[in-house]
């Protein structure tokens, strides 16, 4: 039966309207990107720029605002298809990723190699000219990060996520670079909390697919007899320096009460949720902190965009 269906796959695609292939492969690239995240990068750069620019509405700097988040989105969407292609092999061997473009052998690694390069070298080019040097050089040195430093050590030892989220956290300093063309001290503040943001958010996913990681040869998680600690380490006190960091605008005068008080209520509940997974590691208590974790960040930095001082 299993041979029929494919036989039947087959005769089908023969014949496929050219209008449908052509969908399908456009979808096939645009997945490539990884637009979930993509889409936090926006978040995150747009609210840096925000913060950065000193100018107010109605005279925003809208044009710049655009061209710095599509610049980031182009660094972005390169990162994610020339990662995929490093690990196209690893991928393909785990349940979660198996379907991806690459690893299903959808588009071609030749195709991709050729698709990422020109994505990241466009957005690192397109911040140069639209914005300034410190906003290109920011980005480009966050892809080179990401590419060949936090990817090759995902196979190497569990400190990968320390190494990944910097440059993880890395958007809302180019979007603030790319507002006032240097860095101030709440700009680091912004980093700080994407920065420790990522390490409970990371070990949720971790959590949840350990054995895939396993099973592909990711040290993403380190031995039995260790793991609790890191679990613990990663996820609580992460977070609950995260909590303190999230309140730090409004101390520094970035932010007012209405964010102070928003920033209190989600950092407290994100902190239960991680203290929740460490205390049961459990595939339902590392999914419950992954949705808190997604809904974390989007909510603190709308909040802090809004309540702009």
């Amino acid at each position: 039966m299993a041979t029929e269906l494919i036989v039947v796959t087959l005769d089908v695609s023969r014949v496929q309207d050219p209008r449908i292939a052509s969908s399908s492969a456009l979808f096939n690239y645009w997945e490539l990107t990884k637009p979930e995240i993509n889409f936090l990068i926006a978040i995150t750069t747009a609210a840096g720029f925000w913060m950065g620019s000193s100018a107010a509405l109605p005279h925003f700097p809208w044009m710049p605002f655009l061209h710095t988040l599509l610049g980031t989105m182009f660094v972005g969407s390169g990162a994610a298809t020339l990662n995929q292609l490093i690990e196209v092999r690893y991928d393909a061997q785990m349940r979660r990723t198996a379907r991806r473009p690459l690893a299903s052998g959808r588009i071609a690694p030749s195709h991709a190699l050729w698709f990422g390069v020109l994505l990241s070298l466009l957005g690192v080019v397109y911040l140069a000219i639209s914005t300034n040097a410190l906003a290109s050089m920011l980005a480009a040195v966050t892809l080179l990060s990401y590419l060949f430093l936090y990817t090759p050590l995902k196979r190497i030892t569990p400190l990968c996520t320390l190494v990944g989220a910097i440059p993880g956290a890395a958007p809302p300093l180019i979007g603030w670079a790319a507002a006032c063309g240097h860095l101030d001290p709440a700009a680091w503040v912004l980093f700080a909390i994407v920065f420790l943001w990522q390490f409970p958010h990371f070990m949720s996913i971790a959590w949840i697919y350990r054995e895939d990681y396993a099973r592909a040869g990711y040290l993403v998680l380190p031995l039995e007899e260790a793991r609790n600690r890191f679990v613990i380490l990663q996820a609580v006190v992460a977070s609950a320096i995260l909590f303190l960091v999230g309140l730090t605008p409004t101390v520094t005068g970035l932010s007012g009460l209405v964010y102070f008080g928003g920033a209190l209520a989600i950092g407290g509940i994100f902190l239960y949720y991680s203290s929740r997974f460490a205390i049961h590691r459990t595939n339902v208590a590392a999914r419950q902190l992954l949705f808190a974790s997604i809904l974390y960040l989007p909510a603190v930095f709308t909040l802090l965009v809004l309540n702009k001082k």
